[in-house]
């Protein structure tokens, strides 16, 4: 009786910190309207494209909103061109929220376009934007738990500018419920386990696109659970896409043995596999405990055993980011553009792999 209480209580302490978290990092957000595009435009503001396949249904409520957090049978599609203040009037690294939409483009992001597309609108799309940018380079970003359509969409938009990463940005969104609380957190992990049969289904849309030569994932913290099962269900269908080279982890909420198993269930024809890890990924040591104290791989170090030598032995790349300090570690890579995505830039266009090379950041 008393191991009973004292899991009820560690578990009702999580939830409050969870909430806390989650409230702290929606402080200056808008709770409608973002997506409403902006009719002003300012020459020095730069505009990040982002294609979307989402299995979120339409919103019937808020036209700012787009999608909304109910789940749907079928893969919709979008385009949103986000609006990026210059530089010298933002914090690079950030998202500066409109404190009233549509926004102050000047000084805040905004949208400056966005509509609804059928399947053959979103192919057309990415083909126009390989042939308009001269890049030929995919990237899937998959987002994590406590994410409204338009969080997704704007992270999205701000690491791809921030970091200046030659690819066509692609957002797969996922139906989470966009709230901090334990029965969301509870409702998101369901929901991203059930997710990754639509997202290889995306994948295999990009693939087939013969202007898109080559393919990256992105996945942070729940989204990994997505990813991670696209790539199961690959294995089984016939392996992976042939153009899917790169996979980053990013601060994966994913108990390790589970990884383990669902890295071992991708097969031996997955691509090169990196994972980003913070040591002091509070956001994660707070799921740890909402699953019953099992560590997240994301927060180990990845110096211990029998870490080390199942990483080794599976060859993930392990790139830990703890060195780099800052308030919110669970989104270091993300903020951090010239450790983190400057090396994803790098690489992307050098042709390279995410593991090669990944002792030195390791180390640092």
């Amino acid at each position: 009786m008393y191991l009973r209480r004292r899991t009820v209580a560690s578990l009702h302490v999580a939830a409050v910190a969870l909430t806390v978290l989650a409230s702290a990092s929606c402080t200056l957000r808008p709770l409608q309207g973002v997506l409403i595009p902006s009719s002003e435009a300012v020459e020095a503001t730069s505009r990040v494209p982002i294609l979307i396949g989402t299995t979120r249904t339409r919103s019937g409520s808020d036209p700012g909103e787009m999608f909304s957090r109910e789940q749907s049978g079928e893969m919709a599609f979008a385009e949103v061109i986000v609006s990026i203040p210059p530089d010298g009037s933002r914090t690079v690294g950030e998202i500066q929220w409109p404190l009233s939409p549509p926004g102050d483009p000047r000084k805040e992001f905004v949208t400056a376009s966005a509509g609804y597309l059928d399947r053959a609108g979103f192919n057309a799309a990415m083909t126009n934007a390989v042939k308009a940018r001269h890049l030929n380079k995919a990237m899937v970003f998959v987002h994590g738990f406590n994410n409204r359509f338009d969080d997704a969409v704007y992270r999205y938009a701000q690491f791809v500018h921030d970091g200046r990463i030659p690819v066509i940005p692609i957002l797969f969104s996922w139906p989470s419920q966009g709230a901090g609380n334990l029965g969301s957190y509870e409702y998101d992990r369901k929901v991203a386990g059930q997710s990754g049969a639509a997202l290889a289904a995306l994948v295999d849309s990009v693939n087939a696109n013969p202007a898109i030569k080559e393919i990256t994932f992105v996945c942070h913290s729940m989204g990994c659970l997505v990813t991670l099962d696209a790539l199961r269900n690959r294995a089984q269908h016939g392996g992976p896409p042939s153009k899917l080279k790169n996979v980053a982890l990013v601060a994966p909420d994913i108990g390790f043995d589970e990884f383990i198993s669902q890295i071992s269930a991708a097969g031996p024809r997955r691509p090169r596999i990196g994972l980003f890890l913070s040591q002091d990924d509070v956001a994660l040591k707070i799921s740890r405990s909402l699953a019953g104290g099992t560590a997240r791989l994301g927060e180990f170090n990845p110096q211990d055993e029998p870490y080390r030598s199942a990483l080794a032995q599976q060859k993930i790349a392990v790139f830990d980011l703890t060195h780099l300090g800052g308030d919110d570690a669970h989104s270091r890579a993300f903020e951090d553009v010239t450790s983190v995505m400057g090396m994803i830039r790098q690489r992307l266009a050098q042709g390279q792999q995410l593991g090669e090379d990944a002792s030195r950041m390791a180390s640092r």
